[in-house]
C-alpha cells in the first residue's frame, strides 16, 4: 500500500472511531428532530421553550456539522484516489495533510466525556476575603472569562451583577452558550487566589485576595432535573440597588432554598419577581445536576448537603508580585504572562485539566 493510501485509510478509521465515541449519528438524529420542531410556527407560542430548543439546536449543529463535513471530505478524497491519477499525487498529499490537521483539532472533543460537557454553562463569580482588592479581582476574573468567551465565539447572557462600593464586583452570574461551553469551563470551578501590590492601599503593600468561581451545567428544561415543590422554600424581598426609577419599590427579589441540600440561590436582577424566580430555579437545577454527578447520586432525592464549589478548594494562583506567574494547583500547568491569562488566554489550563481527568 502506498504511503498516501495508508494515511487516508488511517484518516477514515480515526473519523469512524471519533464518530462512534462522540455519538455523532445519534446527535444528528436529535438535531433533525429539533429542526423539525422549530420549523413549526406554533412552537413559538411558548417563547421560553422555543428559545431553549433553539439553543440546543445550535449547540448540536456546532458539534455535528463539522464532523459530517470532515467525513464527507475524507470519503471524497478516497473516491478520487481510487481513480489512480498519478498527476494529482501532490494535490492529494496537501489535501490529506489539511484533513489530518483538522482531525487533530476535532479530536480534542473526545476529551469532553462528562455527562453535561456538551451543554452551556452558568458561571457565578463571588468576591471573597480581601475587601476592595477581592472585589477588583472578581471583576478581573469576570473580564477574563468574557474575553475568553468572545475569542471562542461563545455567546454571553448576564443574569445577575452586583458592583462593589469602591471598585470591582461582589458577584456576577452569567450564562455561556457555545460548543462544549460547560466541558471547557468546568476546569475553572473553585477558588482563585491573587497576590499583587494593592492599588487600593496607600502604602502599596502586597495583598492576597480570593474569589470563588462556580461553573454549572446549564439545565434549560425542568424535566431534566425534577425538584419536588415541598423541598423548596421561596422567599421574596425588596431588591437592593443604587436607586433610580422603580428600584427598591417592589418585593421583586427572589431567594430559593433547596431544603435537603441547603443550597440557596438569590436573584434580584430583573424588576419582575416571576423572571427572577425563573432564573433562580434554572441556576438551582444546574447546581443540583452538578452535585448529583459529583456525589454519584441516582436521583436528586439521594443528594447530601453540600455546595459543589466551596472556599476550601483553591485551584489557581495568580502572582503579580514579587514575580509573575499563574499556576494551577491541580495540574501544575503554568503561564508566565499573567496579563495574557487575564486577557482570556486560559485554553492551556482547560486542556491540561481535561487531559489530567481523562487519564485518571
Amino acid at each position: 500500500m502506498q504511503p498516501l493510501e495508508k494515511r487516508v485509510q488511517a484518516l477514515q478509521q480515526d473519523v469512524a472511531t471519533a464518530y462512534e465515541q462522540l455519538a455523532i449519528d445519534n446527535k444528528a438524529k436529535q438535531l433533525k428532530v429539533l429542526e423539525d420542531e422549530l420549523a413549526v410556527p406554533e412552537v413559538w407560542n411558548n417563547p421560553s421553550d422555543a428559545q431553549a430548543k433553539s439553543k440546543q439546536q445550535a449547540a448540536l449543529a456546532a458539534t455535528v456539522q463539522p464532523w459530517q463535513v470532515l467525513r464527507t471530505q475524507v470519503h471524497d478524497i478516497v473516491e478520487l484516489m481510487s481513480l489512480g491519477d498519478d498527476s494529482l499525487q501532490q494535490e492529494f498529499d496537501e489535501q490529506i495533510s489539511a484533513l489530518e490537521t483538522e482531525l487533530r483539532e476535532r479530536k480534542k472533543e473526545l476529551l469532553f466525556n462528562g455527562k453535561y460537557d456538551s451543554l452551556g454553562a452558568i458561571v457565578r463569580i463571588s468576591a471573597g476575603v480581601g475587601g476592595t482588592d477581592a472585589q477588583d479581582f472578581a471583576e478581573m476574573l469576570e473580564r477574563m472569562y468574557l474575553r475568553w468567551a468572545e475569542n471562542s465565539d461563545m455567546h454571553i447572557t448576564q443574569d445577575e451583577r452586583s458592583t462593589g462600593e469602591e471598585a470591582g464586583i461582589k458577584t456576577s452570574v452569567f450564562e455561556v452558550a457555545g460548543p462544549y461551553a460547560y466541558g471547557k469551563l468546568r476546569s475553572e470551578n473553585g477558588v482563585h487566589r491573587l497576590v499583587r501590590l494593592s492599588p487600593f492601599n496607600s502604602d502599596n503593600l502586597r495583598q492576597t485576595s480570593f474569589a470563588l468561581v462556580e461553573v454549572l451545567p446549564q439545565i434549560d428544561t425542568p424535566d431534566e432535573v425534577a425538584i419536588d415543590d415541598k423541598d423548596l422554600k421561596v422567599d421574596v424581598y425588596r431588591a437592593g440597588g443604587h436607586g433610580g426609577q422603580s428600584v427598591n419599590t417592589t418585593d421583586s427579589a427572589v431567594r430559593v432554598t433547596h431544603i435537603p441540600t441547603g443550597i440557596v440561590v438569590a436573584i434580584q436582577n430583573e424588576r419582575s419577581q416571576l423572571q427572577n424566580k425563573e432564573t433562580a430555579m434554572k441556576i438551582l437545577r444546574s447546581k443540583l445536576a452538578q452535585l448529583q454527578v459529583e456525589q454519584h447520586a441516582e436521583s436528586i432525592a439521594d443528594l447530601r448537603a453540600g455546595e459543589s464549589a466551596n472556599w476550601g478548594s483553591q485551584i489557581r494562583n495568580y502572582v503579580l508580585h514579587p514575580y509573575t506567574l499563574v499556576k494551577d494547583t491541580r495540574t501544575k500547568y503554568e503561564e508566565k504572562d499573567p496579563q495574557a491569562v487575564l486577557d482570556g488566554k486560559i485554553d492551556g489550563f482547560m486542556n491540561a485539566y481535561l487531559e489530567a481527568n481523562l487519564s485518571n
